[in-house]
């Protein structure tokens, strides 16, 4: 309450009720003040957040279950509302709070912000927006300073990144521009100059004048109202719903976040495949004339077969007048040891009959054990001198096999992570020097690439792919869709039937 305010009785000492038009005494009261309206509403904001007066219609009032008053559920595009910006504090310290409006349910939980500026220590920021229990975005503080700087407008750009497994990657970027006023830059010309223009309506009262504003509404409706010199503010807020914010001394605006990156269908490789070989047609000394390719979650090496074979690299036993398909051939296992990735890299676990021995050691049977640089698997351990591999390489995303028996010039074998990318600058992993002067390849949108590790361009390998080109690829080398193309292989299954035939058995029919 109040006391009675009428002009022609000055010394009335009757108290006036709220929304009452003459106090107890019967006097009638004046237009309510600036200061009285603005009170009014702080009280009713209080006891109705979800109006800023009690005409509000119940039907229009705001639904119980609205979690983000600061955030509009009905917004229809991506929004990044800024808030906390004084440019009063020039020369100091100061802290950005940025809140997401309107984001799609189709994005990753967690979001990655990324901020350039000439403000921002270092001119980068990272920061991640996270969703919350209740699926509202949690908001982020962005500091900076412009002690030092120069008063004018600095840029501050912004890239919203959305990425998750199983999810199409999706970017947003907003620029906006903050101002730094100069040191000596008085308050009036701040509002003047820069404060004004984040407001749609600005009233100004002066020399005992008065200046009513009567708001309808509307998503967004920001206004600037000063009164002074006896001047008198009249302002009603009919909105609708939602919130009303009175006496802020720092900034809030909203910038529309723009989508540059639209969701885009999974890549498909041009020859997709599990198992294929590089071929070189005159190998040199050293090399090795099949570089089989394989690209499996469990990779099982076992005894060739012409007819329906049980493993994927298929082993053969070698002598120094060449291949050998029975004889001691015969005495690996159908499916003699799997290979596999593990957490600490790749694994290797027996499974046969005859079991294999690592640097000399049978590990035991399903006992798996980690491959490490240089190791030499044996098989079997019964018998020695069928098939020696060694380790010749540990990548991110595979390993390298060399046979070191009378077949090292015959073959040499990549066992890749299915749809795994060793990423680019390539980390340095180990591996000999004759592993180390191979290709760098990689399975990836179920096929075989190749990568340059100086420039970073990946090809996709093709039968119809010219090899000469690529990054430590041999002269006379091409890509065949078989890890054996040499041989006649009749691979059986419950619906299906199918053949690769060698590219030398095609050339001599």
């Amino acid at each position: 309450m109040k006391k009675c305010s009428n002009a022609q009785h000055p010394h009335c000492t009757y108290w006036v009720l709220p929304g009452a038009q003459t106090c107890e005494g019967g006097h009638a009261q004046a237009e309510p003040s600036s200061f009285d309206l603005l009170s009014a509403l702080r009280t009713t904001r209080a006891a109705s957040p979800a109006t800023a007066l009690d005409a509000v219609p119940a039907a229009q009032a705001a639904p119980s279950n609205y979690a983000r008053p600061l955030q509009r559920a009905h917004a229809e595009r991506p929004q990044l509302h800024i808030s906390g910006f004084d440019p009063r504090a020039a020369g100091g310290r100061q802290t950005l709070k940025m809140e997401l409006r309107g984001m799609p349910d189709a994005c990753a939980p967690q979001l990655t912000l990324q901020l350039q500026s000439d403000l921002i220590p270092n001119g980068a920021s990272r920061q991640h927006f996270v969703r919350a229990v209740g699926g509202e975005w949690r908001p982020v503080f962005v500091e900076f300073s412009s002690r030092g700087k120069e008063h004018g407008q600095y840029q501050i750009s912004i890239e919203l990144l959305s990425e998750h497994t199983g999810m199409a990657a999706r970017k947003w970027v907003c620029t906006f521009v903050i101002l730094v006023p100069r040191l000596d830059a008085t308050l009036t010309e701040i509002h003047r100059i820069f404060l004004s223009t984040h407001k749609n309506v600005r009233v100004m009262a002066d020399d005992a004048s008065i200046a009513r504003v009567s708001a309808q509404g509307g998503d967004s409706l920001d206004i600037d109202v000063t009164a002074r010199n006896a001047g008198i503010a009249h302002l009603d807020l009919n909105a609708p719903a939602g919130k009303v914010d009175l006496g802020f001394s720092t900034i809030a605006w909203d910038e529309d976040l723009i989508e540059i990156d639209m969701p885009q269908a999974a890549a498909v490789h041009p020859h997709p495949s599990q198992a294929a070989s590089l071929v070189n047609a005159a190998p040199e000394a050293g090399a090795q004339r099949q570089i089989r390719l394989f690209a499996m979650d469990d990779c099982v090496i076992g005894r060739f077969e012409l007819v329906d074979p049980e493993s994927d690299v298929l082993l053969t036993h070698y002598t120094a007048d060449g291949q050998e398909t029975n004889g001691l051939t015969r005495r690996l296992s159908g499916r003699h040891a799997i290979i596999r990735r593990s957490g600490q890299g790749f694994e290797i676990e027996d499974v046969s009959r005859y079991g294999i021995l690592l640097d000399g050691v049978w590990p035991g049977k399903h006992k798996p054990a980690a491959l490490r640089l240089g190791m030499r698997i044996e098989f079997s351990a019964s018998i020695k001198g069928i098939v020696t591999l060694s380790v010749s390489a540990i990548m991110p995303h595979g390993v390298i096999l060399h046979r070191v028996d009378h077949g090292a010039n015959a073959e040499s074998f990549y066992l890749l992570a299915p749809n795994t990318h060793p990423g680019y600058p390539v980390k340095a992993f180990a591996a000999a020097p004759h592993a180390a002067a191979l290709p760098l390849l990689f399975h990836r949108d179920g096929g075989f690439w190749h990568l340059d590790q100086l420039t970073g361009k990946e090809t996709a390998l093709a039968p119809t792919v010219s090899l000469d080109k690529l990054s430590r690829v041999p002269g006379h080398t091409r890509f065949a869709s078989d890890a054996y193309p040499e041989h006649w292989i009749i691979r059986t299954g419950a619906n299906d039937i199918y053949s690769t035939v060698a590219a030398n058995a095609m050339s001599t029919a």
